[in-house]
């Protein structure tokens, strides 16, 4: 069965981090890339950040650049999104995807449609 579980959501003061954890099981996790979207309420689901788990390369949304890194550890099958600098305007629901690397690009970062498998999300609130 394939799983991905998301940890390590909560709520923060502006200027503070989070880290957030996906763990990945059911499958081969180094043939798929791994992108971690947001949801806020009343918004569409936008990309936030992804990595080929094959090569470690990496992409992320404008809005996050130079403040979230993405990085995934192989040997646990997890995958990173280290987010510091946080604004309110990052609050939202955080989910993981997986799905398969082959032909992976930047277009992982905005295709929900590129992934095969959702986790449950985790709930992100940065307070002003």
């Amino acid at each position: 069965e394939v799983q991905l579980v998301e940890s390590g959501g909560g709520l923060v003061q502006a200027g503070g981090s989070l880290r957030l954890s996906c763990a990945a099981s059911g499958f081969t996790f180094d043939d798929y890339a791994i992108g971690w979207f947001r949801q806020a309420p009343g918004k569409e689901r936008e990309g936030v950040s992804c990595i080929s788990s094959s090569d470690g390369s990496t992409y992320y949304a404008d809005s996050v650049k130079g403040r979230f890194t993405i990085s995934s550890d192989n040997a646990k099958n997890t995958v990173y999104l280290q987010m510091n600098s946080l604004k309110p305007e990052d609050t939202a629901v955080y989910y993981c995807a997986a799905g398969t690397s082959l032909g992976y690009s930047s277009a992982y970062l905005v295709n929900l449609w590129e992934y095969d498998y959702w986790g449950q999300g985790t709930q992100v609130t940065v307070s002003s």
